[in-house]
């Protein structure tokens, strides 16, 4: 007989059965013994139909292609720059994918992106020593200019973002901001006119602290709401 041990949103830690028998499938972070599912790691359970997956509480970021993130210029090359990512590899971002425009050999790349400038960028390649390609070549990708960015754990961003992005767009609508989630850890607050950036970086910590807590979406609504925040 199958069944499931846990409840969703549970906190689990590694070695615990989450569920028994063959009719459920083991998802990220966890792993199946026998018949068994146990979970390889220290977070929150997610059950989606058939499937049994672990979100880590902690732990570093792991670049995987695709992903959207925050990083930091450090350095100018020949034929780009080299990004901070949050992690203990830097990237790449060549000129060919920096931007459409033709830039001359002798060009000031400077001029183009200077070193301490933040940039939304993507992640287009990583390879199996970790050497991380990047790409800024499309709309949603830019160079920061204002706001302020703040570091989460990066294994709290999913929380950040919400089901269908259900948490940051409450957040976004009290605080009347923009803001744009790595999911290296790093986010960007940008105040629209009369929005407050301090309050929706308490919000954004908030769920970050208590991202293993259920009904959160309602518990930060209710935080914006007693701070006074109108929702735009």
């Amino acid at each position: 007989m199958s069944e499931i041990l846990v409840e969703n949103k549970n906190v689990v830690i590694p070695g615990e059965i989450l569920a028994k028998g063959m009719d459920y499938l083991p998802g990220d972070n966890t792993y199946r013994e026998g018949e068994q599912i146990l979970s390889k790691s220290v977070g929150l359970v997610t059950i989606s139909g058939r499937v049994i997956k672990v979100t880590p509480l902690g732990g570093a970021y792991r670049p995987r292609v695709g992903d959207k993130i925050i990083g930091l210029v450090f350095d100018i090359t020949m034929s780009g720059w080299r990004i901070k990512t949050n992690t203990a590899y830097p990237a790449m971002l060549n000129v060919k994918d920096a931007t459409t425009r033709f830039v001359r050999k002798d060009e000031d790349l400077s001029k183009i992106l200077a070193v301490g400038d933040y940039v939304v960028v993507k992640i287009i390649r990583v390879t199996s020593q970790n050497l991380i390609d990047l790409s800024m070549s499309d709309p949603d990708l830019y160079k920061i200019n204002g706001g302020r960015i703040i570091n989460i754990n990066p294994q709290k961003v999913p929380r950040v973002i919400g089901k269908q992005g259900s948490m940051v767009s409450v957040i976004k609508r009290y605080c009347n901001c923009d803001i744009t989630v790595g999911q290296n850890g790093l986010i960007l607050i940008r105040a629209k006119e009369g929005g407050d950036e301090y309050l929706a970086e308490q919000a954004v910590k908030l769920v970050e602290k208590e991202s293993h807590r259920s009904g959160l979406t309602e518990r930060i609504e209710a935080f914006l709401k007693d701070q006074g925040a109108n929702a735009a």
